[in-house]
């Protein structure tokens, strides 16, 4: 039952309809600015695309959605998923929950006569599409937190073909191949677009040089797009938290002639936006936390959330993600902060440390694939194989403080090498990466961390530089 409504409450999102007229005006402001550096003349809006609706994707066009929806001559925003994935019951009948606890959102949908399919959902009278549920404003990965309505649009070329603005919020290991096909539709374009990745996750090649291949190059290599006028944007968040206006920060990295009007773009009094030229470094560390933070759900599950143990373990799995830093940037120190921060709220929160854990419990198995239902793609497991092959190659190899003699990066590394034989290899359980940190020959951090930084360890060739 609907009950009263406080007419003086004003809604958490608004899709920009509620502004004062100072906000509105500043924001509007924005809008233009950007509108003149693409060249947009009156008449010709503004048109952004989110390409993929995980649960970062689509929080990343509804926060648009929510700040610039209502300037309907200047923008048009949409989102583009594939249609066809099915809801079933059970999560059907979470969402008819989810629906009647809020009443801002029960009254959306009555209002938009959209609420009994939900009822018919739940009952087991129909079969919701997530496009479908998409378009009320909810993200199959995230079912909690109800989005604002969003144009989705189920056809990938009639979401991208004349777009200015995309935003990749494809997992890796899908990048590549979905914008091999956007290309294809972009064969008689005049204008060149602007790509923002928000992609998390990293890929290998292993010849003529042993090499990381991040979503950025994915895309610059799938559609001869300009990598000046491609992005990435991460920073410590959890999706869920960051649309429920808790205040976050994150970095959008690139070419300066984008980066920062774009920062100045997408900045939000909850969400602050800082700019950076160095690309493909944070890129590949936004996909490095994700490896690790799979370990640490898995000793936190084993060992009953132990402090003792959970320390233990970040102590040793920062010391190697600062071992791996050296090997990939002259200047490690810089990146330090960013990568720290990151990791810390993926390990408090994010999917691939729930991940870790519930294979702990037993109740994920590995064999059940790394795309799982109400989280979508973990992107940790697929940067553990990418690393521990990279970092397998005796091209690589340096010195060992203790053997003194050459050896693989990877063997400096026992707790990657320990993940790689829980998810990738098989070889061992979840139990391993308990007795990795208690093995007697497990090295101080600090020893690692000192390797790193008494060596010439820098490799150029591992991010594609000269």
């Amino acid at each position: 039952m609907v009950g009263s409504v406080d007419r003086n409450h004003e809604p958490a999102h608004s899709n920009g309809t509620h502004l004062n007229a100072a906000g509105g005006s500043a924001v509007e402001e924005k809008v233009d600015e950007l509108r003149r550096l693409l060249g947009k003349s009156d008449g010709d809006p503004l048109k952004i695309v989110g390409v993929g609706a995980g649960a970062w994707g689509s929080v990343f066009v509804a926060l648009l959605q929510d700040a610039y929806g209502s300037f309907r001559d200047k923008v048009q925003i949409r989102i583009w998923r594939r249609a066809g994935r099915s809801v079933d019951r059970s999560t059907a009948e979470h969402l008819f929950e989810v629906i009647n606890s809020r009443e801002d959102v029960l009254r959306r949908l009555i209002r938009r006569c959209a609420y009994l399919k939900y009822v018919e959902g739940r009952l087991g009278d129909r079969t919701l599409f997530a496009d479908e549920i998409l378009k009320d404003g909810f993200c199959l990965n995230m079912i909690d937190t109800p989005l604002c309505p969003m144009k989705v649009v189920t056809n990938l070329q009639e979401a991208v073909w004349d777009a200015d603005i995309v935003v990749n919020g494809l997992p890796s290991t899908e990048t590549h191949v979905v914008f091999q096909e956007i290309s294809r539709y972009w064969k008689e374009r005049i204008t060149v677009p602007i790509i923002i990745s928000l992609a998390k996750g990293i890929e290998t090649e292993l010849e003529p040089t042993p090499r990381i291949i991040t979503p950025t190059q994915m895309i610059n290599r799938a559609t001869g797009v300009p990598i000046e006028n491609i992005l990435y944007l991460g920073g410590p968040n959890i999706a869920s938290e960051i649309y429920n206006k808790e205040y976050a920060n994150a970095r959008i990295c690139g070419a300066e002639k984008w980066r920062k009007p774009l920062a100045r773009f997408l900045r939000q009094p909850h969400f602050i936006v800082w700019d950076n030229s160095d690309l493909v470094t944070h890129e590949v560390m936004g996909g490095l936390k994700n490896v690790y933070a799979i370990g640490a759900g898995m000793v936190a599950a084993l060992t009953n959330e132990s402090a003792t143990s959970k320390s233990v373990y970040f102590a040793h799995c920062t010391s190697e993600m600062i071992f791996i830093t050296h090997l990939l940037t002259e200047q490690p120190e810089k990146l330090a902060g960013p990568l720290l921060a990151d990791t810390y709220v993926t390990l408090l929160k994010g999917r691939n440390a729930w991940y870790g854990q519930m294979l702990a419990k037993g109740e994920l198995s590995p064999d059940m694939g790394d795309s799982i239902k109400g989280k979508g793609m973990i992107q940790g497991v697929s940067a553990v194989g990418a690393f521990y092959e990279l970092l397998s190659q005796s091209s690589l190899n340096v010195i060992h403080s203790e053997e003194k003699k050459p050896v693989a990066p990877v063997e400096v590394c026992p707790i990657l090498k320990t993940l790689y034989k829980i998810l990738i290899t098989r070889e061992y359980t979840s139990q391993a990466i308990l007795q990795a940190l208690r093995d007697e020959t497990m090295n101080d951090p600090r020893d690692r961390i000192e390797i790193a930084q008494s060596h010439s360890f820098y490799r150029p060739s591992l991010l594609g530089q000269p």
